[in-house]
């Protein structure tokens, strides 16, 4: 009941006062979701951490089954009811997307790729996430905002293309198989987070998938060695109650205040983010252009915050 309250009391704050809600809603969105795409940044330097200490499927499924921990704590603590069954489906598409699919294939793709180059998925997932939003919920952005849209991913997939000598490597099937599963899985997530607070959102997918990231862990540590180290359990525990529970928590309930395709832009900062931690935390070089790269992505961002 607490939960149900909480989650009830909120809205009459976002309808108060007709002039001033809008603006005051969508500055709370689109500060949730920046703070989404902050820890998501950091989401492959802490994988790459962690794949110091353990194997790719050990990994995915312990920061899964630690961020369930995590979420079915808040569940159990507040109360909350099962959600309807006409959410299931929705839950379903959340888990399979975002809690198993992208942290596998993006996990399974870095023990090939640098951190740098898979940023390239990154650099198309806003675009995609805001293709399918349009999909999904039959919402039709502007052409201005389509046009910032492409030109933002064109300047981050040529920034980390060059980043990355523009080659392309061997994980990168696996890069775009995590992009399809990844963008489905965000605007799926937007779409219940209307209906239900976004760390119920993600909490319930956690937790809808812990036993097979229980089963996944049983059998990751059987078969593929260990080595303990800082960085390896740094890494992750960010993975665990960074990346996959704080900021989707925050990301599902900005997109819930904004909406999924203008959310989905945001990320457009992601991969340059990502490849200021793989130079602070990896060791790795980052090219004269980032700032120029960082500066036109920016403009890009601010275009599709302004136009509907």
């Amino acid at each position: 009941m607490t939960a149900q309250n909480s989650a009830i009391a909120s809205m009459p704050i976002a309808v108060q006062g007709a002039a001033s809600t809008p603006a005051t809603s969508t500055r709370t969105g689109t500060a949730l979701a920046l703070l989404g795409v902050i820890a998501f940044s950091l989401t492959f330097p802490a994988t790459a951490w962690g794949l110091e200490s353990f194997g790719p499927w050990s990994l995915v499924s312990l920061r899964s089954v630690l961020a369930a921990l995590i979420a079915g704590g808040f569940l159990l603590a507040a109360r909350v009811p099962l959600p309807g069954r006409e959410h299931w489906a929705g839950l379903a598409v959340v888990a399979a997307g975002v809690v198993v699919g992208f942290p596998l294939l993006t996990t399974l793709a870095l023990r090939t790729s640098t951190t740098s180059h898979a940023a390239v998925v990154v650099g198309l997932l806003p675009l995609t996430t805001a293709a399918l939003a349009a999909l999904r919920t039959g919402i039709r952005p502007s052409r201005r905002f389509w046009a910032a849209a492409v030109a933002g991913a064109l300047v981050v997939l040529c920034f980390t293309l060059a980043q990355s000598g523009g080659g392309v490597s061997g994980g990168d099937g696996f890069l775009f198989a995590a992009l399809l599963v990844c963008a489905a899985g965000y605007t799926e997530g937007g779409r219940l987070a209307r209906h239900l607070p976004g760390w119920q959102v993600i909490g319930w997918a956690l937790v809808l998938c812990l036993p097979l990231t229980l089963a996944g862990s049983a059998l990751g540590l059987a078969y593929e060695p260990v080595h303990l180290t800082g960085h390896g359990l740094a890494g992750l525990v960010w993975a665990a109650g960074g990346s996959t529970f704080l900021g989707l928590f925050v990301w599902y309930r900005g997109m819930a205040e904004i909406g999924a395709a203008r959310a989905s832009q945001l990320q457009l900062a992601q991969p340059l983010l990502t490849l200021v931690w793989s130079v602070a935390l990896l060791g790795e070089r980052l090219s004269p252009a980032a700032p120029v790269a960082a500066c036109a992505v920016l403009v890009c961002i601010a275009v599709t915050q302004r136009v509907k």
